[in-house]
């Protein structure tokens, strides 16, 4: 990492000389390296990563920041020697992975009627969904769904990784075959996801959100999604279970007009698709802990 290190402050030294100042490494994802640095006299981020798509849908999501969709603004996107860089304006604020019970309870209305207003972008002409790519590119949503089984360049060698555990890989199998069941009676939605709402990826200042970040997961498709995602993890995190996360979306959904049609089954089918996403990360990251209890949970779902 101290290598790394090096190689940022040289490249944003060489870069911008002497318009910046103090580089301070921040948590690093598993894609990319984030670092903030004062560029004159603004308070910046600069991120460092092999993806430069990821960069590119930030980018993009960024052109529709306002005050009720914050999205922290790309001003440059370019190549470094050994891949790429985007930099960004810094926000202020803790990540929402960090809040105490009491301020999520003010802050989670807030985040889905984000959500909501998310609805109203329409990014480009394309009348396809899937992950989402900053040319409007994607599969239709069921296809992108099935996806989860097949080989993924950015994942190389998760299936081989994952047959090495007989029991997690049973559970999987039977994820994708109950998918399989369950995807034929969905339709095509063409909503905004963004697909990765926990893991440092909200930020708060003051019981607002100041900036949602990393839009590499983003997809076209149903924004339920979304609701899912918090469903799925919710259990991961032992200190908000005072919060009847079930009753705070259902009075969301109750604020904008009752819930969606066919609800429970939407859910349950991202549900599924989470919980098989993720046993196939988790092996391809060798991290057999988190691979055996989402195959756990996994199995509640199917």
């Amino acid at each position: 990492m101290e290598d790394f290190n090096q190689m940022a402050k040289h490249f944003v030294k060489s870069r911008y000389g002497d318009d910046a100042h103090n580089l301070v490494p921040l948590a690093a994802g598993d894609w990319s390296k984030a670092y903030s640095f004062t560029l004159d006299g603004h308070e910046m981020i600069i991120r460092f990563g092999a993806y430069p798509g990821d960069f590119e849908k930030d980018r993009v999501m960024g052109t529709y920041s306002s005050e009720s969709l914050p999205i922290p603004k790309v001003l440059e996107v370019g190549e470094t020697e050994n891949g790429f860089y985007a930099v960004s304006e810094k926000v202020p604020g803790k990540h929402l992975d960090e809040l105490k019970e009491p301020e999520l309870r003010l802050v989670l209305p807030q985040l889905f009627d984000i959500l909501q207003g998310l609805q109203k972008l329409d990014l480009t002409d394309t009348q396809e969904a899937g992950l989402w790519r900053p040319d409007g590119t994607g599969s239709r949503w069921g296809t992108g769904l099935l996806s989860v089984a097949e080989p993924r360049a950015r994942l190389a060698g998760w299936r081989e990784r994952l047959d090495a555990f007989p029991q997690e890989v049973r559970i999987f199998d039977a994820g994708i075959e109950k998918l399989r069941q369950l995807v034929p009676q969905l339709q095509e939605y063409r909503g905004i996801a963004h697909c990765d709402l926990l893991n440092r990826n909200v930020l708060v200042d003051k019981g607002r959100i100041t900036g949602i970040i990393d839009w590499g997961n983003a997809l076209y498709g149903d924004p339920l999604y979304d609701f899912a995602w918090f469903l799925y993890w919710w259990p991961w995190y032992p200190e908000w279970q005072g919060i009847d996360l079930k009753e705070m979306i259902d009075q969301h959904w109750d604020k904008h007009g009752g819930s969606p049609a066919h609800k429970e089954e939407r859910l349950r089918c991202y549900l599924i698709h989470i919980g098989l996403d993720h046993i196939a990360y988790s092996a391809f990251r060798q991290r057999s802990e988190n691979m055996r209890r989402n195959a756990e949970q996994l199995l509640t779902y199917i």
